[in-house]
């Protein structure tokens, strides 16, 4: 592994290819080696498939400075909520990742503090007791849904708040996306595994079903967490029908476009029939998507109630709930 960081160090970036040239290795050995450091977030992968390069995560020392004292209280809660992933590939949280963000904003650290706090309390309020956020009425005052075929739709967090951006379950769930990164999925797993099974056992789950991904990656991260979450009950088939030209519904603005590019998209292939299933996605918008799906699995009789969890969701249409 060494001779594959000290290439890097001095090329900068190489890929497979070019490593296994310039250090004698065998393809089937740095693709390994390779593998493991992006498991162990030590590098970063750039490119798709043929044009694949690989680089080193750099340690960004000057997020260490501390610029002036941060009190424990502050710190403590920063540790919960606030997160940063540099320019460089590097994770930083909690009170490094503040200050390096007021350090490239020039903002001055503890007022910033004391409006994040501020801030990110405002949409803590909407989590219950059960530590979820209840998306359900933001899902039926949505215009253009047609039918409601989910019983219940929950939130584990938001996607993004004013002002800061991405939470911090929101900034793991787009760079393991985006970067198909393992390390970053592996990190959401253990932040969402405890809530997901609390969810089955209070709801009495019978069965769980996870959205299929629209667009191809070499690593799903939908996959993983059905992989990883390792839920001991039945998982229902839903299958993804892919069309000649793929539209992902985030390329989608209307609300009738993301319906039925859903309706027309998924297939239910389930056999079975459950009381109570589950159904999970990486991400939710306006609900489209999810909402179809379980219309599908109630119109073959596959389950008489679908609760439906995203991992991350957007704040449009809550407003009008705090109000309430």
């Amino acid at each position: 592994m060494n001779d594959i960081i000290q290439l890097l160090e001095s090329f900068k970036s190489a890929s497979a290819h070019q490593i296994a040239e310039h250090t004698g290795k065998s393809r089937q050995y740095v693709h390994r080696v390779l593998k493991k450091m992006l498991d162990n977030n030590q590098v970063i992968k750039l490119g798709s498939a043929p044009f694949v390069y690989y680089q080193l995560v750099v340690a960004n020392n000057e997020s260490n400075l501390v610029a002036e004292p941060i009190a424990s209280y502050d710190s403590e809660f920063l540790g919960k909520h606030f997160i940063q992933i540099t320019e460089l590939g590097e994770l930083l949280q909690g009170s490094d990742a503040m200050q390096h963000w007021c350090k490239r904003q020039k903002l001055p650290l503890q007022k910033t503090i004391e409006e994040y706090t501020k801030t990110r309390k405002k949409y803590l309020a909407y989590f219950d007791k059960n530590n979820l956020i209840d998306g359900s009425q933001k899902l039926k005052s949505t215009k253009g849904l047609g039918a409601i075929g989910l019983d219940k739709l929950h939130y584990l967090d938001f996607y993004a708040i004013e002002r800061f951006g991405k939470t911090r379950l929101g900034m793991l769930m787009h760079f393991a996306k985006l970067g198909q990164n393992k390390w970053l999925m592996k990190m959401i797993v253990e932040e969402i595994n405890a809530r997901i099974n609390q969810l089955i056992k209070k709801a009495k789950i019978d069965a769980v079903c996870y959205v299929a991904p629209t667009i191809k990656r070499q690593v799903q991260i939908m996959k993983y967490l059905e992989k990883q979450l390792k839920i001991k009950l039945p998982h229902v088939q839903v299958k993804k029908v892919s069309n000649k030209i793929v539209i992902p519904q985030k390329a989608l603005s209307k609300i009738y476009e993301r319906v039925n590019n859903a309706r027309m998209s998924f297939v239910n292939i389930e056999p079975n029939t459950y009381n109570k299933v589950l159904l999970i996605d990486d991400a939710v918008g306006s609900g489209a998507t999810m909402n179809e799906i379980a219309q599908k699995l109630k119109q073959k009789d596959t389950a008489k109630k679908v609760f439906g969890l995203a991992i991350t969701g957007s704040y449009k249409g809550f407003e009008v709930i705090s109000e309430l």
